[in-house]
């Protein structure tokens, strides 16, 4: 069986790029959403997505984007988009044709109800990310480090790509993976040390129990 697959998201810097590399990360997460402590600007990032090495997958989280925000994006060396707003089927297919990347949709799970959402949008995006529900009223999004009830998806079966979110650490992200079947995870303030600074040592321990 294939190691499972890590996304370290909310790189900012140098030092974090260069530490998920090493550590065997399959993909990097740049944050554009200004309120978050891990947003890049747009210079940062591109510096960024061009140091990275050969197959590391580079990912733009964003927020409802507008389409003068996709069109600064497309002049990025970026490999994938994710959506982690309000964004519809539709609109995903509209970002995916503007901005020619595959699309990968964040979505927010608390109950059963929310599992049928991640039914619908396997048939919408590319890829699709189970990510814990922030509370109502939540200023961000997602990196809440909060986590969701696992056994909600459990055994679980999808045709495309998917990947687990959601509060994992280093110490529960192979927990996670047994209990869920996970073959990729993302992770965000599991691996800092402050909110939006990375651990390198976090990281390599992460990413080397994910692979356990």
């Amino acid at each position: 069986m294939k190691p499972v697959r890590v996304k370290i998201c909310g790189v900012r810097d140098r030092a974090a790029l260069d530490a998920a590399a090493r550590a065997g990360a399959a993909y990097v997460g740049l944050v554009f959403y200004p309120p978050s402590p891990r947003a890049v600007d747009f210079e940062t990032a591109a510096a960024l997505a061009a140091a990275a090495p050969p197959g590391l997958c580079k990912v733009a989280l964003v927020v409802d984007p507008d389409d003068a925000a996709l069109d600064r994006l497309a002049a990025l060396p970026l490999d994938m988009i994710q959506l982690h707003g309000a964004e519809t089927p539709a609109r995903a297919a509209e970002v995916r044709a503007r901005i020619g990347l595959p699309v990968m949709k964040a979505v927010g799970v608390a109950g059963p109800d929310d599992v049928a959402r991640l039914d619908l949008w396997e048939e919408a995006a590319d890829m699709v990310l189970a990510d814990a529900k922030p509370p109502k009223g939540a200023p961000l999004p997602g990196g809440t480090g909060v986590a969701f009830d696992w056994r909600l998806i459990a055994g679980r079966r999808w045709r495309k790509p998917w990947l687990l979110a959601g509060g994992l650490t280093p110490e529960t992200v192979a927990e996670a993976v047994a209990l869920t079947g996970a073959r990729q995870v993302d992770v965000s303030s599991g691996v800092e040390s402050a909110p939006g600074v990375k651990d390198p040592d976090r990281i390599a321990a992460f990413v080397a129990a994910a692979q356990r």
